[in-house]
């Protein structure tokens, strides 16, 4: 309990009240301070200063990834940025773990690069003992192992696995940040979640309408993603410059590249 006692006079003539009456020396805040004086306390009254440290930053950007019949695609922008600068314009959301699943992560790019490393470790860890690809419903439980092994100090990276399982189905995988994940339809992370996912809900898994829903290609997905990716770039400052998009099918993964607005 603070208590607050009667004003003392220091040598400088500043009256300065006691913050706590256990303190031994006077620890105390500037009550009126004489014209001309320096108010500001450079520590020489022992006052406490809060300095604080982020281990994290936020360097935006946006991934998406949807699940077809036979298919999924996986898209993510290219723009990394901190606050209201531009660091890159040519950084890929998209990381391949096999020949047929693929990590798309927004968040902070050095937690998204460790936890990259960590996971390609056990993929070729899983290669060298079982002499073949780890499949994506085995990546899926992996990666959510990995994040909820850092629950403590979480990756600060928000991911969405795609990929083709065991029956040739797309698989998409959404996470949170300590490892809880679901299969989806689709999914988005990243700043322009938001922006996305609406969209999605009505393209994708027609939700709120009264039309009959058709079975899409890979083709028509991939122009779908590239409007939402167009759509997300007028309104989120962080998407932007291009974005990356991989189909991946039982016989590997294509990649192309589309631009966006580079302002």
């Amino acid at each position: 309990m603070a208590t607050f006692l009667g004003p003392n006079a220091v040598p400088n003539g500043i009256q300065r009240l006691p913050i706590h009456s256990s303190e031994p020396h006077a620890m105390s805040v500037p009550v009126n301070p004489s014209p001309g004086a320096d108010s500001i306390d450079h520590g020489v009254t022992e006052a406490p200063y809060e300095r604080r440290f982020s281990p994290y930053d936020f360097n935006g950007g946006t991934t998406l990834a949807i699940a077809g019949k036979d298919f999924a695609v996986v898209a993510g922008d290219t723009r990394m940025s901190t606050g209201y600068e531009i660091l890159s314009r040519k950084v890929s959301k998209l990381h391949p773990l096999t020949d047929h699943c693929v990590l798309a992560s927004a968040g902070c790019k050095t937690d998204v690069d460790q936890l990259r490393s960590v996971l390609d470790i056990k993929s070729e860890v899983y290669r060298h003992n079982h002499q073949k690809d780890m499949k994506v419903t085995s990546v899926a439980q992996m990666l959510g192992n990995t994040l909820y092994m850092r629950r403590f100090f979480p990756y600060y990276a928000f991911n969405v696995l795609a990929g083709v399982d065991a029956e040739g189905k797309g698989a998409v995988y959404s996470y949170d940040a300590i490892g809880s994940f679901e299969r989806t339809p689709f999914s988005a992370s990243g700043s322009g979640q938001s922006f996305v996912i609406p969209l999605l809900d009505n393209v994708i898994t027609h939700k709120n309408r009264n039309d009959p829903k058709r079975e899409m290609g890979a083709e028509e997905i991939v122009e779908i993603v590239k409007d939402v990716f167009v759509t997300a770039g007028e309104r989120d400052i962080y998407t932007g410059d291009s974005v990356d998009i991989m189909v991946i099918t039982k016989d590997g993964i294509q990649k192309q590249s589309f631009g966006l607005k580079a302002d």
